[in-house]
């Protein structure tokens, strides 16, 4: 069984096994084809690119064609364990429908996604006055996918507003290995992750305390 990239062993390490997984946004399948097989999930996965889902089927994974915007609000409340969505948030019309249909239809929902408040991307705004491109935020800004560009200070602030708390949290570097930190360091000061860190993951759940 190949191995997963850190960003995705991470996210699959949150997965418990046995459980109802939806990955929204599941690219080639790589990471859920990786819970059916190591967790044993009942997984599926929605995808945009006709492509993708392709690649996905010929992995012999449940995945259909559909947007994270308009689809998710088919499915019924509570239907999922976990749902996934990876590197996705930030190229969503609307995250904050995203972010509550999730929530509403699983138990535990984790996110990743790189963080516009990193200190490079700062100072490259700061020095050049051009939009900036690093290894997380990889395009031009007349081609990028990413739609609503926001700092991890920014999304726990989102977190909050649809009625979620973070339970878990994790750093992202330009490499994407991962380092755990507690739930609330992402607001604990000027030299937190908010500056420091290229991206990050978060599980999250309703609710109003971070006990399961």
């Amino acid at each position: 069984m190949s191995e997963l990239r850190p960003e995705l062993a991470a996210i699959a390490d949150m997965i418990r096994p046995g459980t109802r997984v939806l990955d929204v946004g599941c690219g080639d399948g790589a990471l859920l084809d990786w819970l059916v097989r190591a967790k044993n999930v009942d997984g599926r996965g929605i995808e945009i690119s006709q492509q993708n889902v392709n690649a996905c089927v010929a992995r012999g994974l449940s995945v259909v064609q559909g947007d994270a915007d308009t689809d998710l609000a088919e499915y019924p409340e509570g239907v999922f364990d976990a749902v996934i969505l990876s590197q996705t948030i930030q190229a969503t019309e609307k995250p904050l429908k995203v972010l509550k249909d999730m929530l509403r239809i699983g138990r535990r929902v984790a996110v990743s996604l790189p963080n516009f408040g990193y200190w490079k991307v700062r100072a490259s705004l700061l020095l050049h006055g051009r939009m900036p491109r690093t290894r997380t935020l990889d395009y031009n800004w007349y081609d990028t996918p990413n739609i609503h560009l926001c700092t991890l200070a920014d999304f726990t602030g989102l977190t909050r507003e649809a009625g979620a708390i973070i339970s878990e949290a994790h750093t992202l570097d330009s490499d994407g290995r991962t380092t755990r930190i507690r739930p609330d360091a992402v607001s604990s000061g000027f030299f937190g992750p908010n500056l420091t860190a290229p991206g990050a993951i978060f599980l999250i759940k309703q609710g109003q305390t971070p006990r399961d």
